[in-house]
């Protein structure tokens, strides 16, 4: 699998990606029109440039030269977050993920940063995924985000300086 740093003229794929994937993920998270608001609030591809514009790192994962997954990256004072990591769900268990948060790590040591920091709803299976990782919950926390919509989230951190 390769990543790359995406270009502004790759954002439309991280929307599409996101489009394919959120169904699977969060199906049974939250509902169909929490769903479409977030992916439009979040993924819509003037959104992602405005992120891409302020300093976010947007890398793509691909597999036999199909994009198959992303993640973006922003930094936070001296922490790194991992805003957005999605894989495509028939690539999920081979590998892209952790690939593309060992990137996360070397973009975090690269630029001196003591942390990686996400947020992952708390019914989400990644949960899992992010402990194996050697993540841990630093806190919960619920997010208005508008229209009688919440995120109820874990927010989990992994000590840079312990990663190998």
């Amino acid at each position: 699998m390769d990543i790359r740093l995406a270009t502004a003229l790759e954002l439309p794929i991280l929307e599409s990606l996101a489009r394919k994937i959120w169904p699977h993920t969060y199906a049974d998270i939250i509902t169909k029109e929490q769903m479409d608001f977030m992916l439009n609030w979040m993924y819509s591809t003037e959104t992602l440039v405005a992120q891409q514009q302020s300093g976010h790192e947007f890398y793509l994962i691909s597999k036999d030269n199909t994009d198959v997954g992303f993640i973006a990256l922003e930094q936070a004072g001296q922490e790194l977050k991992v805003n957005k990591v999605y894989v495509l769900p028939e690539v999920q268990g081979c590998g892209a993920g952790k690939q593309l948060m060992d990137k996360a790590i070397e973009r975090a040591k690269a630029k001196n940063c003591t942390h990686l920091f996400l947020q992952v709803n708390r019914a989400n299976k990644a949960k899992f995924f992010y402990d194996k990782l050697g993540f841990t919950i630093r806190r919960e926390e619920k997010f208005d985000i508008g229209h009688g919509f919440f995120m109820d989230d874990y927010i989990m951190e992994l000590k840079v300086e312990e990663v190998l």
